[in-house]
């Protein structure tokens, strides 16, 4: 495990999680000089993905050592932690074991599936030789890139970021992350006193995530944006600067 902490040094603390196969340098590229100049930030990457030998366990495993940090460097509190995608999964177990305290947990845009062991293993099965398959060689790494500038209105330089970065972990680790997200569930109706819960909702996602967040959390706070998935990370300015004006009400409020 890997936690980086940079920023304002009196400014409030705000951890960044980044989402499946990804380290905080390039999930968070866009928008972490902005983010530093405000908060005090602790980054993290998880094992397998911090350029150790390391493999990533599992999300609970993973989400003991970050309580652990909080709990032995910030004694068990901090101002708000930001996911992304994957991320958001241990921003909400985080909140729901009650083992640290958040202030404010702040979710960018995420699906938070879950599903069964057969399911989750299905889905293994196929998304894990898919990566690999996508990142297999130049010509393959090159189709990738081209995919994502498509489907997602990629600027060139952040596909070429993200294809390099998928390139360098191990299946293992890519197997073990994804798997094990699906199996680590979310109670319904999470409250706990003193925590806010805040969602970047991306509309395109489509309106069943949206009913997801109000399953999973009691009356969290819901902000609104017409964009893809984490759209607002990939460098674009119309997207990032109205999000980034939202974190900063969240951690506000």
């Amino acid at each position: 495990m890997q936690f980086d902490e940079m920023g304002k040094s009196d400014g409030k603390i705000l951890m960044l999680l980044p989402g499946t196969c990804m380290n905080y340098q390039t999930n968070f590229a866009a928008v972490l000089d902005r983010l530093k100049e405000k908060y005090h930030l602790i980054c993290v990457n998880y094992d397998g993905f911090d350029g150790t030998d390391t493999v990533f366990k599992d999300m609970i495993d993973v989400t003991e050592k970050i309580e652990k940090y909080i709990a032995e460097n910030y004694n068990g509190k901090i101002d708000g932690a930001l996911g992304s995608s994957l991320g958001c999964s241990f921003v909400g177990q985080l909140i729901q074991r009650r083992k640290i305290h958040l202030d404010h947990g702040i979710f960018g845009s995420p699906d938070l599936d879950q599903s069964g062991k057969l399911a989750a293993k299905l889905q293994s099965m196929l998304v894990v030789p898919m990566l690999s398959g996508f990142i297999g060689n130049e010509k393959k790494r090159a189709k990738t890139k081209e995919k994502l500038k498509k489907f997602f209105e990629m600027p060139d330089d952040t596909a070429e970021r993200m294809v390099e970065c998928f390139a360098q972990f191990s299946l293992e680790s890519v197997k073990n992350q994804y798997y094990s997200d699906l199996l680590t569930w979310l109670n319904d109706d999470i409250s706990v006193e003193g925590t806010k819960v805040h969602f970047i909702y991306a509309k395109k996602m489509g309106e069943k995530y949206l009913k997801r967040y109000r399953k999973y959390f009691h009356d969290p706070e819901i902000r609104e944006f017409n964009m893809q998935h984490e759209q607002w990370l990939l460098g674009y300015e119309e997207y990032a600067i109205p999000v980034l004006k939202a974190i900063d009400e969240f951690m506000e409020s």
